[in-house]
């Protein structure tokens, strides 16, 4: 059965092709409109916005915090009892250089606010935050995607795994059009995405 979306798809395969070609016309369009510069760099607003941005016509919860507990496998996201306290911390924390932005990032992992797209839209919130503090950003082209998994499940005990893959991937090339589309669809093919390509797929101007 399919999530509940704004489409009235029922058939959860189609809906997952029909959700990865809007939102990545919508990632897209984050790009070649400067939207990202205009959000918030580093707090949930900001990652809602996001959020919103990339699902919005899809799903009527894009952008809201979710309202269940979820968990993928045998791990457990934050508590939906604690989400707001732990979003507000995550918000005060140091972004000043690449070790306090990862622990940022592992963070906001763990509070997984939206019912879906968690992933998708923290890794660009992620890139914005690194654009920002150090001129960089993570070529996601270069990180195999089990390496990624493994090492994102394990960053809430132990985060060397995850900074060590993601500063072997970082890139000056912080406003070059190719890495940034390469990245969406690697970011897409670890959640299991990959019917089309980023660059096939034309922004609406």
């Amino acid at each position: 059965m399919a999530l509940e979306n704004k489409l009235g798809i029922t058939d959860s395969s189609e809906l997952a092709r029909i959700e990865e070609k809007i939102s990545k016309v919508k990632a897209l369009e984050l790009f070649e409109k400067g939207l990202l510069d205009t959000f918030e760099v580093g707090t949930y607003e900001g990652l809602a916005k996001i959020h919103q941005y990339l699902f919005g016509e899809i799903y009527g919860f894009a952008g809201k915090l979710r309202e269940v507990n979820i968990a993928k496998g045998s791990f457990r996201f934050a508590p939906l009892m604690y989400l707001e306290a732990a979003l507000k911390n995550i918000g005060k924390m140091p972004q000043s250089n690449f070790e306090e932005i990862i622990e940022k990032y592992v963070e906001m992992n763990v509070a997984h606010p939206f019912r879906e797209g968690n992933g998708r839209s923290t890794r660009i919130w992620l890139d914005a935050i690194l654009k920002k503090e150090i001129r960089r950003v993570v070529d996601w082209s270069r990180v195999d995607k089990e390496d990624y998994l493994l090492a994102m499940e394990r960053s809430p005990i132990k985060d060397v795994e995850i900074k060590v893959l993601l500063k072997n991937a970082l890139t000056d090339k912080i406003d070059d059009r190719e890495v940034y589309m390469k990245g969406i669809d690697a970011s897409y093919h670890y959640e299991g995405y990959g019917a089309y390509k980023t660059e096939s797929l034309k922004s609406e101007r």
